[in-house]
């Protein structure tokens, strides 16, 4: 199955039974918002810290019932058919990259609703993430071109 369609399995799942409207994050959420395929490794998903910490065994049930294997507790990360989908706090996005997720749009796609980070906070997240010890010496390369992509786009669409 299809990643993007995997996310919104989830997402209606968190919708409908955690009352969660998660954001669709990395680059499985760049890709959405470009419209181009970036063929991310895994889906990454930013919901309330609080699901993470005092309502974690409400996620980690869900994710369960629904075949999901949890295969890092510090990352939260789970899997299923060899798809990761890894869960982070939505609230972190200020402190690491001055992203305002009070005015982080909200997708409705077939009745399930998601955030979508606009391209100036993708922008100001993968620079924050160009950065990170771990992602300058692993993803350096693919954060540099998601950049440029995103500055491409914005350029475009000033001129538009």
């Amino acid at each position: 199955m299809e990643k993007k369609q995997i996310f919104l399995k989830i997402a209606k799942q968190l919708n409908r039974k955690l009352n969660i409207i998660p954001l669709l994050f990395g680059s499985l959420g760049l890709e959405q918002r470009l419209g181009v395929n970036l063929y991310p490794d895994d889906i990454d998903i930013l919901i309330p810290e609080k699901y993470l910490t005092d309502k974690w065994n409400s996620l980690f049930e869900l994710l369960s019932e629904s075949g999901y294997d949890l295969y890092d507790l510090h990352e939260h990360a789970f899997s299923k058919d060899n798809v990761s989908v890894a869960f982070a706090a939505i609230e972190s996005l200020k402190p690491f990259a001055d992203v305002d997720i009070s005015n982080i749009p909200i997708v409705n796609e077939n009745g399930i609703q998601y955030c979508l980070l606009e391209l100036q906070d993708y922008l100001k997240v993968y620079t924050a993430s160009s950065k990170d010890g771990y992602r300058v010496n692993k993803k350096n390369k693919q954060d540099g071109e998601k950049i440029k992509m995103i500055k491409h786009a914005l350029n475009k669409t000033l001129l538009d």
